[in-house]
């Protein structure tokens, strides 16, 4: 079987014809060699032959002239040796006569005849000049026979050879016709054929194939080529699949993130919890394709889940559905075994799922809402066929469910820190009213006491005096009244507090007619607008002890910005000490300061002496 096989290959068949086409130049040339030879030998030969005659008259011109017998026996000699050659040929050079039954019998009568006349020539003593001469015509003739024999030889050999040479070009031209057949049929066939697939491979049609019927070299390139191009459809039909696959997977994902930020921008922008589940119900039947969706939240101890929102949910289920206790039904799942799943509704399951079977309703998936590991509330998805659930739902359900968590978390942290503000809004202004109002109202109080006294007892003097501190009172009441409502109207710019500052210092000048001047240095980043707030209130309390106790007529607000920003409040009022004020500091309103200062983890420094001015510095960090 091996060796079938290796003779069928192409190299063995190109092997075996350019074996046939070698012996047979082979032949023709050694063929052509013998005849050349034949040829340059007989063509000797009738030269050899031709020098028998001028020999034969040379012998003949001796006898007739009774030469010496040993000149005669000379010429005789080498006339035997020209015999001999004809007859043996010579070893030295090609020289034989091309032997055939014509050439034999010319040279048989050549010999006998000279025999016949070599006795004659050398043994005679009587010399007739006619008849040596004609005995050498005679001998003459013999020779010209042998020598037309051996020409009429060569012309043969000559017509023979001429012939094969026609013979060996036709032949030349066959094997080149065929050796192109062959080559066209063995390997420019073959290769067209691979060609072919090859442009068919490069535009993309896997499924060309090949078809040969050799089991030569090209036969196994076509069979590797068929077997490349059926392992490349696969991979490409395997590709295609992946690839679709791959894109289904990211389709799936897209629609999952743009519901995900759907949901996401729809939660930041509501602002009640009402509009947030009602909203987030709706957005969630379109997105799972559910026939009906119920958000319900558990209260603090997880005792009773509320229906906080429905969509397409029949009345009635909506209705007597408004508390569930965990447990109870298929919706409320407790909180301990919580989870996203899908709870089959069949006609004879247990009577808590009566109305959902009579509201045709055949499956309902549970989405718990967890907040932190702790369960807050569920969703609930009715479908009126039943349903599966694909990890990808699960996730993207529970995602959505985490979402609402957050946002519902986030409204009840915003309202915390609204009562939070609200609150420390009201102790400011309750601590406001303490440090100004009520202890001018308790000033009035005892000077009205003082002014009873003084009408009982008919003293005018007195009378007078009090009513002018009574009215000195209630212009600084009525001036701390103003001051409040300009704390409490004061709007800051988030990221400039120039602006603020300048309104602030305005609307002090314009209240006390201190002039004021306003110089900001350096580059920092803008402070929060909290800070901002709690720093113009110091400012402005600073600014009311300058024009209650300083009795200055110029101030001056350096502000220096940079990672620390620092405040300072210079005035040329008459000062105070320092020392002594620290002790009375209720009565100038300076742990106002100190405790807005701290809320907002800033430094407030008070630097004055008797007759100099006063310079209150506020320091903090960014």
């Amino acid at each position: 079987m091996h060796t079938m096989k290796t003779r069928q290959r192409l190299s063995t068949k190109f092997f075996s014809f350019g074996l046939g086409l070698l012996i047979l130049a082979l032949l023709s040339i050694g063929l052509t060699m013998w005849v050349t030879r034949q040829l340059d030998g007989g063509a000797a030969a009738v030269n050899e032959a031709g020098r028998l005659r001028m020999q034969t008259w040379r012998l003949a011109s001796l006898v007739q002239a009774q030469a010496h017998s040993q000149e005669i026996a000379q010429r005789v000699a080498e006339f035997d040796h020209s015999l001999v050659l004809l007859e043996q040929g010579d070893q030295n050079r090609p020289l034989f006569v091309p032997w055939n039954k014509v050439t034999l019998a010319s040279f048989e009568r050549l010999q006998k005849s000279w025999k016949v006349l070599r006795v004659h020539w050398t043994t005679s003593q009587a010399v007739d000049r006619v008849e040596v001469a004609n005995d050498a015509e005679a001998f003459v003739v013999h020779v010209d026979e042998l020598v037309g024999a051996i020409e009429i030889t060569l012309s043969r050999l000559t017509a023979a050879l001429n012939l094969f040479q026609f013979v060996m070009m036709a032949l030349a031209v066959g094997a080149a016709v065929v050796m192109l057949y062959i080559g066209y049929l063995f390997v420019f066939l073959p290769l067209r054929r691979l060609q072919g697939g090859l442009r068919q491979v490069e535009e993309g049609d896997f499924s060309t194939r090949v078809v040969t019927d050799s089991s030569d070299e090209f036969g196994e390139l076509s069979a590797g080529f068929n077997h490349m191009t059926s392992t490349l459809q696969e991979l490409y039909q395997g590709l295609e699949r992946k690839v679709d696959e791959k894109t289904r997977d990211l389709e799936a994902e897209r629609v999952r993130l743009a519901a995900l930020y759907e949901v996401s921008h729809f939660l930041t922008q509501v602002h009640t919890l009402e509009d947030l589940a009602q909203g987030f119900a709706q957005k969630v039947q379109r997105i799972s394709k559910s026939d009906a969706v119920a958000v319900r939240w558990s209260d603090q101890a997880s005792q009773r889940y509320l229906m906080l929102a429905s969509e397409n949910l029949p009345q009635e289920i909506v209705s007597r559905e408004q508390c569930v206790e965990p447990g109870s039904c298929a919706c409320g799942q407790p909180p301990e075994s919580a989870r996203t799943r899908v709870i089959p509704i069949v006609a004879d399951s247990e009577t808590s799922l009566g109305m959902c079977v009579r509201a045709g309703f055949g499956a309902l998936v549970s989405v718990p809402i967890r907040y932190q590991n702790r369960v807050l509330g569920e969703v609930d998805l009715f479908y009126r066929l039943p349903t599966t659930l694909t990890t990808q739902d699960r996730d993207l359900y529970d995602a959505l469910a985490g979402h609402l968590a957050h946002a519902v978390e986030n409204l009840r942290t915003d309202a915390l820190l609204r009562e939070t503000a609200v609150s420390e809004e009201r102790t400011m202004l309750a601590r406001e009213l303490h440090d100004s109002i009520a202890q001018a109202l308790a000033f009035l109080r005892i000077q009205v006491k003082l002014l009873r006294q003084a009408l009982q007892a008919a003293q005018a003097d007195r009378v007078g005096q009090i009513l002018d501190e009574i009215d000195v009172g209630l212009k600084e009441s009525t001036s701390d009244v103003r001051e409040l409502l300009l704390h409490f109207r004061t709007r800051t710019n988030v990221d400039d507090i120039e602006q603020a500052l300048l309104t602030t210092l305005q609307k002090f000048e314009h209240q006390s007619g201190v002039k004021t001047q306003l110089e900001m240095h350096g580059h920092g980043v803008a402070l929060p607008s909290d800070v901002q707030l709690q720093v113009l209130h110091v400012l402005q309390e600073a600014l009311s002890n300058v024009r209650k106790h300083a009795q200055a007529d110029r101030v001056q607000l350096l502000v220096q910005r940079g990672p620390q920003w620092v405040f300072t409040v210079r005035d040329n009022g008459k000062g105070f000490d320092a020392q002594s004020s620290r002790e009375e500091d209720t009565r100038v309103g300076l742990h106002i300061m100190q405790e807005r200062a701290q809320r907002i983890g800033a430094q407030v420094t008070i630097e004055s002496v008797p007759g100099t001015g006063t310079e209150v510095r506020i320091a903090l960090n960014v």
